[in-house]
């Protein structure tokens, strides 16, 4: 059957009991000796008048002991506010720091571009109020002015309709289109028309000569080989090709096609160019559409307001928005330096590093670097018999494992309102004593023995 830790708190003060009362009665039975050793002694021995016997005025004082660790009386976990590339290590393992010192540097390249983005968008807010609050130039409002009278004109142009003028003009226009596509087609039917028998049969006659020489030419050439026969048959060659093309180009039906085909194209356009103008003159008598005259107001309303924007001082709302552009501009411009400023890791207190948790090149996400101050304490695990006579201030005297033979003195700084309870029931509490620095490299973890003064009293005789 297991023993529960109330038993065993139990059964721990009834030993203590125990030896308690064990004491009180060596402590009796000491005495009973000590009074029956005297009267034995004053039996043999009466004392001597006049015998001096010495006293002395001492301090008197009781303790308690516990062990402990070395610990720093502050330590930090560094880490990164935002993730980056580490691209230098200012302060490896083991360096000893002051507050503020950098330790570590993230890669600030993309940040500084985000810094000057704010500040340009600040400058911008900046300008934009200073807009608002400017006198309009006469220039502004001469052009603006003018863009407002040439909007009302063509909103007036498209109300009125068309101009006895207009129409005019556009009748003129189709009549003169009219007469260049009646032109156009003559000139289309002559070149077709340019064909004529005469012509046709003088080039069969021409060809029939051609034809004559160049045979001749060929038999000449056949007989003597001589160099200049061969060049007379060349020529006749090429005059009774000339010849032969001249005859096929009759007998298609127009001594030119090019001419003819020009003049075709010449029909088409001036085709086109009628219809276009006949559609257009329509539409002119037919007015301008809804479409067109909302379109019309909607220029002369846009134009109105930004001559009025000019004349009148800026609304207070516009004002408003303006301030409040600026105001966040520069809150992104703040955050942006504030982001900047967390690339670079600093020592938030004067210390040593104990450990660099990344390397040069990799991607930081989380903790980076641990710091230790150099104020050392020790923690002590004090018995619940012994913690009800500690307390704040008192004095400490305290002994490390590497050294224990050298004392140092210390104080209790703080004692814990929270018990912890072991796995055998043993209930402490967790006592930290500040101690005087040592001429010894004391480091953290080291095991310390301390005594505790739980009570004192001066001048005892």
């Amino acid at each position: 059957m297991q023993t529960t830790a109330e038993e065993k708190k139990s059964n721990r003060r009834l030993i203590y009991g125990l030896i308690a009362v064990a004491v009180l009665i060596g402590l009796a039975a000491a005495g009973f000796f000590l009074r029956q050793s005297s009267s034995r002694l004053a039996q043999l021995q009466e004392p001597q008048a006049g015998e001096v016997v010495a006293a002395f005025v001492g301090d008197l004082s009781a303790s308690a002991t516990a062990s402990g660790k070395v610990r720093a009386a502050q330590a930090a976990t560094l880490s990164v506010a935002n993730p980056g590339r580490v691209v230098e290590i200012l302060a490896p393992a083991g360096t000893r720091v002051f507050a503020g010192d950098p330790l570590l540097q993230l890669d600030r390249r993309d940040l500084l571009l985000q810094v000057e983005r704010a500040r340009q968008n600040v400058a911008l807010s900046e300008a934009n109020l200073e807009g608002l609050l400017a006198e309009s130039s006469a220039a502004d409002i001469a052009a603006a002015e003018a863009a407002v009278r040439s909007a009302q004109a063509a909103l007036d142009e498209l109300r009125q309709g068309p101009t006895a003028e207009e129409i005019a003009e556009y009748e003129a226009n189709i009549r003169q289109q009219q007469a260049a596509l009646a032109s156009a087609s003559a000139s289309y039917t002559g070149a077709l028309d340019s064909v004529k028998d005469s012509a046709l049969a003088s080039a069969e006659a021409e060809l029939v000569s051609a034809q004559i020489a160049y045979d001749q030419a060929k038999e000449a050439n056949e007989k003597f080989a001589f160099s200049f026969t061969h060049e007379a048959l060349i020529d006749a060659l090429e005059d009774l090709t000339i010849a032969q093309t001249r005859v096929d180009e009759l007998r298609a039906g127009g001594s030119n096609q090019g001419s003819v085909d020009s003049a075709a194209a010449d029909v088409s356009a001036a085709q086109a160019n009628l219809q276009k103008l006949r559609a257009d003159y329509d539409a002119l008598l037919a007015g301008s559409s809804a479409a067109e005259i909302a379109a019309a107001e909607a220029r002369l309303a846009s134009a109105q307001a930004d001559l009025a924007d000019l004349l009148s001082d800026p609304s207070e709302q516009d004002l408003a928005v303006a301030r409040a552009e600026i105001e966040q501009a520069n809150i992104s411009l703040s955050e942006a330096q504030e982001t900047l400023d967390k690339a670079t890791i600093v020592a938030p207190f004067a210390g040593l590093v104990t450990d660099v948790l990344v390397s040069i090149g990799e991607l930081a996400t989380g903790d980076v670097l641990q710091l230790v101050t150099s104020d050392l304490e020790v923690v002590l695990n004090v018995d619940e018999l012994d913690i009800g006579s500690l307390a704040v201030g008192q004095p400490a005297t305290i002994t490390f494992e590497p050294w224990p033979d050298v004392e140092t003195t210390g104080r209790v700084a703080t004692i814990s309102p929270r018990a912890s309870t072991s796995a055998d029931g043993l209930v402490t509490y967790e006592v930290l004593v500040a101690f005087e620095p040592l001429d010894k490299p004391v480091l953290v973890g080291m095991t310390a023995d301390a005594t505790l003064v739980t009570g004192k009293q001066d001048n005892v005789l």
